[in-house]
């Protein structure tokens, strides 16, 4: 027979396990009624989104308070610390889908009134495997179950799949004239939104693992050096970023975006392949498209107007301030636009050198540091 202790502590789990349902519910609808307004065109309902939005910051705050209650009253030990702790994780990660609604809904209302060359059906099959994914990360945190955890964090693959195909469909339209310019960036973020949700439930997956096993898998990797490349329109940046990876080097991950992103230079596609380095399926992005924006340990601006996106301190974040040219934008002879694009190549690529060279060098003297 249960005690009075133990039913108390059961009774508080169950209540915060109610409360993340509850929770990630709010979270599917708002999904849901983003992917019908989408359909229909209909504001009204995109609106209903944005105002609900409140309901789940504010569930947000109820679960914070009942873990900190549980954590005070409690004072839980192994397999039910792990599940306070993973509670708090993924009611962060649930806010977040709710943001990402939210985001999805303004952009709708942004659209609503443009024709657009690609049915909605292609959001709507992204958001058919994002939101199932959330919906079983959930069931699998609820019931503990560490295999619908591990099955539903595979599904991740083929949302990054189908967003990248949705994301080189809509540059083609738009470099072809059947998009839009006002329409292509929230169009580009409702399928950056609808991916991120995947992510958000795989990152609630790997909570659920560590709950249920103490397998804690989320920051395996961490030794990866995360650097963006910033700049007005992603283009110098474009081209940072290309040369970065052409080093092919697997302790770093480099990523470029723009404030007002533009369509790839043609220009720039022949420049670079002259060099042996294809970036003719580059997709040019904002910041906000950037995956894991906030775990990029350093950020390179290469304009001034890309300064505004360096983190104020305090900040682990390292920013840099390069200055380039951005080659895209000189007018004149074929010969003056490839000399431009041979200054920014040559700087950018000396640069990146020196930075990846001064990064492993710090990382193999840590090393013996720490091996004394």
């Amino acid at each position: 027979m249960a005690t009075h202790l133990e039913k108390s502590l059961q009774g508080d789990i169950d209540l915060i396990r109610s409360k993340i349902t509850e929770m990630s519910g709010r979270g599917e609808q708002a999904l849901k009624t983003c992917v019908r307004a989408l359909k229909e065109r209909n504001r009204q309902l995109a609106y209903t989104v944005i105002l609900r939005d409140q309901y789940i910051d504010e569930l947000e705050k109820e679960i914070d308070r009942l873990c900190l209650e549980f954590l005070v009253r409690q004072q839980p030990v192994a397999g039910h610390l792990r599940f306070v702790y993973a509670t708090i994780k993924i009611n962060a990660e649930l806010e977040r889908i709710g943001d990402y609604a939210e985001s999805i809904a303004r952009q709708i209302i942004k659209i609503s009134s443009v024709e657009l060359p690609l049915p909605p059906d292609r959001f709507v099959e992204l958001a058919d495997f994002s939101i199932p994914m959330l919906r079983n990360a959930i069931e699998a945190f609820v019931q503990q179950d560490a295999q619908l955890a591990r099955e539903t964090m595979i599904v991740e693959d083929q949302v990054d799949l189908l967003r990248n195909q949705l994301s080189a469909d809509l540059l083609a339209h738009l470099q072809q004239g059947k998009l839009a310019i006002p329409a292509f960036t929230p169009l580009m973020t409702i399928a950056r939104r609808l991916e991120r949700v995947s992510d958000q439930a795989k990152n609630i997956c790997e909570e659920t693992l560590y709950m249920c096993t103490g397998e804690y898998s989320k920051h395996k990797g961490t030794e990866v050096m995360r650097i963006l490349f910033a700049d007005e329109h992603n283009s110098a940046s474009a081209m940072a970023e290309a040369i970065a990876n052409s080093l092919d080097n697997a302790h770093f991950i480099f990523s470029s975006a723009g404030i007002d992103p533009r369509p790839i230079d043609p220009r720039l596609v022949t420049f670079l392949a002259e060099k042996g380095i294809d970036v003719s399926r580059h997709i040019p992005r904002t910041i906000s498209q950037v995956p894991n924006f906030d775990h990029y340990q350093v950020i390179v601006a290469l304009t001034k107007e890309a300064r505004k996106i360096l983190p104020p301190p305090p900040t682990k974040t390292v920013g840099l301030d390069w200055n380039v040219r951005d080659a895209s934008t000189v007018q004149g002879s074929p010969e003056q636009v490839h000399a431009a694009y041979e200054e920014t190549f040559h700087h950018l690529n000396t640069h990146i050198r020196d930075l990846v060279e001064a990064i492993l060098g710090e990382h193999v003297n840590g090393e013996k540091t720490n091996a004394k």
